[in-house]
């Protein structure tokens, strides 16, 4: 179940998918009491507990949200392990001036970007890979 650490094959082979929906992010003193299934990303800090969720969910929810951004998922299986990935693709983005959060789960690394700036982070992404 070893992820690829190579950093030329993990950008050869990003394949990046727009998931469908609008997100945010959510702070919160506990975890939210919702079905698990609403949850995307959930994140205990000091200050209190991060939550992305759908924009659509929080709204329903009547939740103060921020960031309201695209879920881009990388359909690489990186290694938690790998060096260089996340700076690269954050150079990428940085250049076309878009923000964007990272979280890297074990097979894929998710990136969520502002919406409005969503077709110009594929068009990024997607042109790293061609150019290798």
């Amino acid at each position: 179940m070893a992820g690829e650490k190579d950093l030329n094959s993990l950008l050869k082979g990003l394949h990046p998918k727009l998931n469908p929906g609008t997100y945010v992010f959510i702070t919160t003193k506990a975890p939210l009491d919702v079905d698990r299934s609403h949850i995307i990303f959930e994140f205990k800090e000091y200050e209190g507990v991060t939550h992305i969720i759908s924009k659509e969910k929080a709204e329903e929810l009547e939740l103060e949200y921020a960031f309201v951004s695209s879920w881009i998922t990388l359909n690489v299986h990186s290694s938690l392990e790998a060096i260089g990935l996340t700076a690269a693709i954050a150079g990428a983005l940085t250049k076309n001036n878009i923000s964007c959060n990272v979280v890297a789960a074990f097979y894929h690394d998710h990136l969520f970007v502002p919406e409005n700036k969503t077709r110009l982070a594929m068009d990024v992404l997607e042109k790293i890979t061609k150019h290798l």
